[in-house]
């Protein structure tokens, strides 16, 4: 059981005054976050410009890692950061500086390519599920088992539809057998809801700007480290 940052993802430039978007802001941001107690760093790497980009990944891993020395450092794979299957390949193939694990999500159509091409080169894969389709999918791929985590990803707004969601995936992984450490958060309005069911039923979880910006208590959070802090209480 984990507590992870997940520090930026896509929100836009004015969500939040402590919203990390140059490297060395999320350098700075993901060393406070695990000094908040964060056993890992997820990041939406950024170009200059701020817009989301994989060819900022490289630059991006090293300085946090240098910020983080020893912390597992994974990025999203997102297919709309570029919009273009074959150039989100390319860019992802041209890393020199590998992330611990990027994060794939089941219900993009090159899901299964991206996946592939990340276990060739040595990247764990984060496999988000976001419905009771996508883990589907996953379970019919030949290298599920291979899978870093199972990432559950609760965007529904309403909780017990939200639970339902959950209940179904779990059950098409059991049914499966695909035994994988499974890490589980919701978004906005739920993000506290689903902190406290990971730590019902043991599973990791994570929380951070790209999630929501409001503390357990409900007030808006200073930052990214101060949603860890709660996070971390909660878990233990």
């Amino acid at each position: 059981m984990i507590v992870q940052a997940c520090i930026n993802g896509a929100r836009p430039f004015d969500y939040h005054p402590a919203l990390p978007l140059t490297v060395e802001a999320m350098a700075r941001d993901s060393a406070a976050c695990v000094a908040a107690g964060a056993a890992e760093i997820h990041l939406h790497a950024r170009a200059a410009d701020g817009r989301e980009s994989l060819a900022a990944v490289g630059e991006t891993v090293r300085l946090v890692r240098r910020a983080c020395p020893g912390t597992f450092v994974g990025v999203s794979t997102g297919a709309w950061i570029e919009g273009d299957r074959r150039r989100t390949r390319d860019l992802i193939a041209g890393w020199r500086v590998l992330p611990d694990y990027a994060s794939v999500n089941l219900s993009e159509a090159d899901a299964p390519a991206v996946i592939d091409l990340l276990h060739g080169m040595g990247v764990g894969v984060e496999a988000g599920l976001a419905n009771v389709d996508d883990a589907k999918r996953l379970v019919t791929l030949p290298d599920c088992r291979r899978v870093l985590r199972i990432l559950i990803e609760i965007e529904e707004q309403d909780i017990s539809a939200g639970e339902a969601v959950v209940d179904g995936i779990a059950a098409v992984l059991g049914e499966a057998g695909l035994a994988r450490p499974i890490l589980l958060h919701g978004f906005d309005a739920t993000v506290w809801h689903f902190v406290e069911l990971a730590r019902q039923r043991r599973w990791s979880t994570r929380v951070g700007l790209e999630d929501g910006c409001r503390r357990a208590t409900g007030e808006v959070a200073r930052d990214n480290a101060q949603l860890v802090t709660d996070a971390v209480r909660m878990m233990r």
